[in-house]
């Protein structure tokens, strides 16, 4: 059977890859990221950059093969979206996030460096087809797999899901803003049920959170994205002036200036302020009123 996986990243240059060998790369949208210049010395983002990239992902973590490695406890970076849940799970800020993984779709889990392993390497996942052996070894690390037949990506039903297993404290990644606002939707219909049977002196039922986290951004202009900030409570900025435009006026807080990562709700503050404390590095924490804050002139 042929398995493809279709990933974007690099600049959301899209990335084709059948039975472990990348066949396809398109044009990347912007030419160079500080991130991938920073950690990976790519000073351009063209075709043969990218395919470079990806292969070495592909021979060191097993990225869309049987290869794939499931669990990390090493950081990639100090604040990207998988580090940020990973410390919430760790302490207790989170009872289990919904993510998407190469070889699997939609997953839930509560396993900290299970959301490393899987989602520290990968980027805007797009497709993917089950790879047998990679689900079970996320089954075997405490992952829940939301359609193991056909690696479905969908993080509204993997919300709900989580909601079904008795999570209450949720946190989610999203890359399609639609999902956002139905996100939160179910999150505000579960809560006024829940106080309606609390009036009704039923059985009180414990209030849900869910913590929405905005994903590979790149591409949304500021219209598009400033109709759907208030279903937020993190997103990563990327590459997009579309965002940086649409958040000015409600981060919370603020981490880096090259790709910074936004706080939008006194929750998603709360999330960032719990990875600032884990980390043994120094951090510079500063006021500013001004804020979104960047530099760099890569963005689009």
């Amino acid at each position: 059977m042929e398995d493809i996986h279709i990933m974007e990243a690099l600049g959301k240059s899209k990335i084709v890859v059948k039975n472990g060998k990348v066949v396809e790369v398109g044009e990347p949208l912007i030419k160079y990221c500080p991130l991938f210049a920073k950690h990976r010395g790519i000073n351009e983002l063209n075709k043969d950059t990218i395919k470079e990239n990806i292969e070495f992902r592909i021979k060191e973590f097993g990225l869309f093969t049987e290869n794939r490695v499931v669990e990390t406890k090493e950081y990639v970076v100090g604040f990207g979206t998988s580090e940020i849940f990973l410390t919430a799970l760790k302490n207790k800020l989170l009872d289990a996030v919904v993510i998407v993984s190469d070889c699997a779709g939609t997953i839930i889990t509560d396993n900290p460096y299970l959301v490393q392993g899987l989602c520290g390497r990968i980027s805007g996942i797009i497709k993917t087809t089950p790879i047998p052996k990679v689900i079970e070894k996320i089954e075997n690390a405490g992952g829940v797999v939301l359609n193991k037949e056909n690696a479905e990506i969908n993080q509204y039903k993997g919300v709900k899901k989580a909601l079904e297993l008795g999570y209450k404290k949720i946190g989610v990644s999203i890359g399609n803003l639609e999902d956002a606002k139905k996100i939160k939707e179910l999150e505000n219909q579960i809560i006024t049920n829940a106080e309606c049977s609390i009036k009704a002196k039923s059985d009180p039922v414990q209030d849900v959170k869910i913590i929405t986290f905005g994903v590979h951004t790149t591409g949304y202009s500021k219209l598009e994205f400033k109709k759907f900030v208030k279903y937020f409570d993190l997103t990563t900025c990327c590459a997009s002036k579309g965002v940086l435009g649409a958040v000015k006026g409600h981060v919370k807080i603020q981490v880096g200036k090259s790709v910074p990562i936004f706080a939008l709700s006194q929750n998603g503050k709360e999330l960032i302020i719990e990875r600032m404390k884990e980390l043994e590095r120094p951090l510079l924490i500063t006021p500013n009123d001004e804020l979104p804050v960047v530099k760099g002139d890569f963005y689009i």
